[in-house]
């Protein structure tokens, strides 16, 4: 099977690039100056090792163990012993895209030479992620102080151990590796920490989960275009002038985003409003979304920093020979970036709520009361707002902080933890949820410009709202009595998330530079 190639060092690497490594196998292609650093970053631990010099982990026990020194003897067996006895994740397996991204964030970050990762340990990562050879590693053991328990899964691997998915089966390693045509490693001195200790685990979850809320956005702001024309709300607080009053973080652009996605809809032009001023849920559109594009960018360069980023502990300084304790594995800003970014969700949740509750208002939509033309006592889409209110109970569940909380480990030594990995996992859940209120929303909309363009023939939607009319339409059928509307809720959002989906929306914004661009 060809796989493509993937120079690492060509240039910093991307959320995209883990993305892509994700869902496919890569050929790694190491260039002459990386593999130049990483033998002469190994040169440096044969050095301390040869000349009996302390190194945590090369000839130290490891945390409440590191004042125990290992005789050059012990050394070789205590690789494996050091990765046997430190395979202690436990819970379900993440899916296999998140593992095959872990491999490729730690075959990149090893390449840095931070390490000191004997090059033929290296180079059979470099072979499992080509023949498609994924460790399967455990979902939670991880408190953000780098990702060791979780990681030693992978090192496992190396070793004929563990477990890993190979063609669509779960092997032992040693029958993975077989099958793939490859054959375990003898770890030298320190080559169990060199890929264990890392936050690849946090690093592929956290780019997975990011590229979900960038699809999110993107739904979101053709959604909410969507809802406006369904409410024929005031299109004028989309205008370059008002947002660039008080150019708060995001807002700008969001409103360029919100423009592109009207563009062609009769409700841009000034006459066309219904009202002078519209609920805030409306009105704040470029505000809220621009201070989630904030909240993402944020959590985007965070991560970004560590997939580029020397973060082993010890730390090989190749430069001048050196080896010190580092603690650059503690991903407090990530975990705190994640945090606030389920925080901003809420915002957005909270407003595309308010959103599809008014458009069920007669008063203030112009429309039928719950958007049924049937009236008297038709519940039309009212008891959908029951559903809406349960969603938006548990988003605002998830977005409790979980960057606050950690207990003493390691016989007192590691006695502080950002908890990122649940962050992250706290925030995929958050994800859904928020989904499927956009989801209710998009049917909602659909509902409300059937129902204006019905009073108003000569009404033209916009290029988000034409797409996603029809797009609605196509699997749940306009409301002229009461019916099911759940059914019709989970077509829509079975629809309105599959990537092909995803990928016809993100084209409206093409040509338009963005935090979100695809």
């Amino acid at each position: 099977m060809s796989v493509p190639d993937f120079h690492l060092g060509a240039r910093p690497l991307s959320i995209a690039d883990v993305v892509n490594a994700a869902h496919t196998p890569l050929r790694v292609v190491l260039s002459p100056e990386i593999r130049a650093r990483m033998q002469a970053s190994r040169a440096v631990v044969d050095d301390h090792l040869a000349r009996n010099i302390p190194v945590y982990g090369l000839n130290t026990g490891l945390g409440g163990n590191v004042g125990h020194r290992i005789t050059q003897d012990e050394i070789p067996a205590f690789q494996e012993q050091m990765v046997r006895g430190r395979i202690a994740g436990v819970g379900d397996p993440l899916p296999i895209e998140t593992c095959r991204a872990a491999l490729f964030c730690r075959i990149a970050t090893l390449a840095q030479g931070g390490a000191g990762v004997s090059p033929h340990v290296h180079d059979l990562m470099i072979a499992m992620l080509e023949r498609d050879v994924v460790p399967v590693i455990p979902s939670r053991g991880s408190l953000g102080t780098g990702d060791l328990v979780l990681m030693m899964s992978v090192a496992a691997v190396l070793i004929g151990r563990g477990r890993a998915y190979f063609r669509g089966r779960v092997l032992s390693g040693a029958e993975a590796l077989k099958a793939a045509g490859l054959a375990p490693v003898k770890l030298g001195s320190k080559d169990g920490l060199a890929v264990g200790n890392a936050s690849s685990v946090t690093c592929a979850m956290a780019a997975l989960s990011l590229e979900a809320v960038r699809a999110l956005l993107t739904v979101h702001i053709a959604t909410a275009a969507f809802a406006c024309e369904g409410y024929a709300a005031n299109a004028l607080i989309f205008h370059p002038r008002l947002v660039a009053a008080r150019p708060a973080n995001g807002q700008q652009q969001a409103a360029t985003l919100f423009r592109k996605a009207m563009e062609g809809s009769s409700q841009t032009q000034a006459a066309a409003s219904r009202q002078i001023q519209d609920a805030i849920s409306f009105r704040t559109l470029p505000q809220i979304t621009g201070t989630v594009l904030g909240a993402f960018e944020a959590a985007r360069d965070a991560v970004e920093i560590e997939l580029n980023a020397v973060a082993d502990n010890p730390l090989v300084l190749p430069e001048t020979g050196e080896i010190h304790s580092s603690a650059n594995f503690h991903t407090p800003s990530i975990a705190l970036a994640f945090d606030t970014l389920a925080i901003a969700l809420v915002h957005l949740a909270t407003a595309s709520a308010q959103r599809s509750i008014k458009l069920m208002t007669g008063r203030l939509s112009g429309l039928p009361n719950y958007l049924s033309p049937v009236g008297g006592a038709a519940a039309g889409f009212v008891p959908m707002q029951k559903s809406i209110a349960a969603l938006h109970a548990e988003i605002r569940l998830k977005a409790q902080p979980a960057s606050l909380d950690a207990i003493v480990v390691s016989d007192t030594v590691e006695d502080l933890a950002p908890q990122t990995t649940l962050t992250i996992r706290k925030l995929d859940e958050q994800i859904e949820l928020v989904r499927w209120l956009v989801s209710i929303e998009a049917l909602l909309s659909a509902q409300a410009c059937d129902l204006r363009v019905a009073a108003e023939p000569e009404r033209k939607l916009g290029d988000a709202g034409s797409l996603l009319h029809k797009m609605v339409r196509a699997v749940a059928a306009e409301l002229v009595e009461d019916h099911e509307t759940g059914p019709d809720a989970a077509a829509v959002h079975d629809m309105l998330w599959k990537r092909d989906t995803i990928k016809a929306i993100d084209a409206l914004f093409s040509g338009i530079p963005s935090i979100i661009s695809a």
